[in-house]
């Protein structure tokens, strides 16, 4: 399996590229701002065939090249339908002005062909198959994207902003939700086994074992109910 993943723009928004190998069909998950280049030189190393954008939440860093990089190559974006709005609408998503400068280097809108995605379904793309898990509470309609043990290839876990390493997304813009997004880390990630690869919205690769044993968010609903003075303070990571 190829995975080529990369930070792209002002937010460091982490792009992958998934293809079973080199010079077959790929997957593209989140081209945020300004990853269209970014996209077309790991296509062209690889020699990929891109057949969709699938997108782990609706916020600008996320999918601010989707226009162009659908565009490009004539696919669908798939994401869920509580974040579709954001696509045409990201100052409404953030609950604020993104700036005007920045807003110029933006291509807002749909692409043409937009799939939603839902709660347990199981994309089948580019030979590859993802499972998707609704996971609320950094939006309402973020999702994860989790691929299936191979062989001597452990499962890997794309989690957008709901799990970093070391911590989890932020929930104090609009449709975020502190107890949400505790909610989603424990019915959603707590379940995987701990070899599972974690690559996330931004930051470094991770792994399920390693956030269990320190990261501070995933150690509290594991612990269950407590103490709130022990539970950690809501993160203002990313966007």
């Amino acid at each position: 399996m190829l995975i080529a993943g990369f930070p792209a723009g002002a937010w460091g928004t982490n792009c992958y590229l998934v293809a079973p190998a080199a010079g077959e069909e790929c997957v593209i998950i989140d081209p945020g701002h300004q990853a269209a280049e970014g996209v077309e030189e790991a296509v062209a190393k690889h020699r990929l065939k891109p057949v969709a954008v699938i997108l782990t939440h609706g916020h600008i860093d996320h999918v601010a090249s989707v226009v162009p990089v659908c565009g490009a190559h004539d696919v669908p974006a798939w994401i869920h339908p509580a974040d579709r709005y954001m696509m045409s609408d990201p100052a409404k998503a953030l609950g604020r002005s993104i700036g005007t400068q920045l807003m110029g280097e933006l291509t807002v809108g749909e692409p043409d062909d937009v799939k939603e995605l839902a709660e347990g379904s199981e994309l089948k793309l580019a030979g590859l198959e993802f499972t998707v898990a609704h996971a609320p509470g950094h939006t309402k309609g973020s999702v994860t994207f989790r691929m299936p043990e191979q062989a001597d290839i452990p499962s890997v876990f794309f989690s957008g902003d709901l799990l970093f390493a070391g911590s989890i997304g932020r929930t104090d813009l609009p449709g975020g939700d502190h107890a949400e997004i505790l909610e989603s880390l424990a019915r959603v990630c707590l379940p995987l086994d701990d070899s599972t690869v974690v690559l996330s919205g931004h930051g470094p690769q991770t792994s399920i074992g390693r956030e269990r044993a320190t990261n501070p968010f995933l150690r509290q609903v594991a612990a269950g109910p407590g103490d709130a003075a022990d539970a950690a303070a809501p993160p203002r990571r990313g966007m």
